[in-house]
């Protein structure tokens, strides 16, 4: 019991990540309508950033400023830059032009830091673990990881549905003619919404420094799982991102815990095995193809 509770914290862990990443994605691919596949990118960029100077200053905790500014600005450049550009044009055009700019961005880490992964140290603070229940032991850093992904939940909802920021987000994300009519400068608007979510990206990313290697490449290993969270929450919904998310994370985590020693039972160890990690790296898309099959927009609206 025990073990399966471990696992389910570590599926939660793994949900908030995904979160992080996802509701960034879905602001920009659900609001704005631009399909960014340079999220990973900005996501692998605070991830540099804020280790790097973690790394030279000594404290963890300067790498969390640096991870967001290094993300909030590269997002709002990308978004004046280039898909300023991209708004009207077909998604084609959009995924071509973010494919490019992930080739750039992965050759520019690249010049800067070579290919060797970086990784950084946690603070005492948050090293450890702590017993959660009797025999239930966790690492603080985990704990900590999904606390700070319950609160950007918290912020974002509040965000979205109670300031009049949200309110025209959401407003110009349905009809963004008659919002410009109204007086506000859309474009600004835009802007500020894709910085806000390459800031979450960033956060995500220099969070899972400690936990995972910060290496080239490292946003496009997950870009397509956060897609996957959109579209199974429902492309624009915030709300629908955080239970995708947790949703993902748990059926993932379990899935790749228990599935092949269930499959042992019946067949032989290595055909159990190879079997068991090949369905637990379908799991979460059969899970798509499920929930599209019953709920074809997601499993909520947009704007919520």
């Amino acid at each position: 019991m025990t073990l399966f509770l471990e696992q389910m914290l570590n599926g939660v862990q793994f949900g908030v990540m995904l979160f992080l990443l996802a509701a960034g994605l879905t602001l920009i691919f659900g609001i704005m309508g631009v399909i960014n596949l340079a999220h990973g990118s900005i996501y692998m960029i605070g991830a540099y950033a804020g280790t790097w100077v973690a790394a030279e200053t000594g404290s963890f905790w300067l790498g969390i400023p640096a991870a967001l500014a290094a993300a909030a600005v590269t997002g709002a450049a990308i978004e004046f830059l280039v898909v300023r550009r991209l708004y009207g044009r077909d998604h084609l055009d959009q995924v071509l032009a973010t494919f490019a700019l992930i080739l750039i961005f992965n050759q520019t880490i690249t010049i800067l830091f070579g290919r060797q992964p970086l990784f950084v140290s946690m603070p005492d603070v948050l090293g450890g673990s702590v017993e959660l229940l009797p025999g239930l032991v966790y690492p603080v850093y985990r704990i900590a990881i999904i606390a700070v992904g319950l609160l950007v939940a918290l912020g974002l909802y509040l965000l979205i549905n109670k300031t009049r920021i949200g309110m025209l987000v959401r407003a110009g994300s349905t009809n963004r003619e008659m919002v410009r009519a109204l007086g506000v400068d859309i474009r600004l608007l835009y802007t500020l919404v894709f910085g806000l979510g390459a800031l979450l990206a960033g956060l995500a990313g220099f969070m899972a420094g400690p936990i995972l290697a910060v290496q080239v490449g490292m946003g496009e290993q997950i870009l397509i799982t956060t897609f996957v969270v959109v579209v199974i929450g429902g492309v624009g919904s915030i709300r629908g991102a955080f239970f995708a998310s947790l949703i993902l994370g748990v059926v993932d985590t379990g899935l790749r815990a228990y599935l092949p020693g269930l499959l042992r039972q019946v067949m032989v160890g290595p055909e159990a095995d190879a079997l068991g990690a090949g369905i637990s790296s379908m799991g979460i898309y059969l899970l798509m193809a499920i929930v599209l099959l019953i709920r074809p927009k997601g499993l909520f609206i947009r704007n919520s």
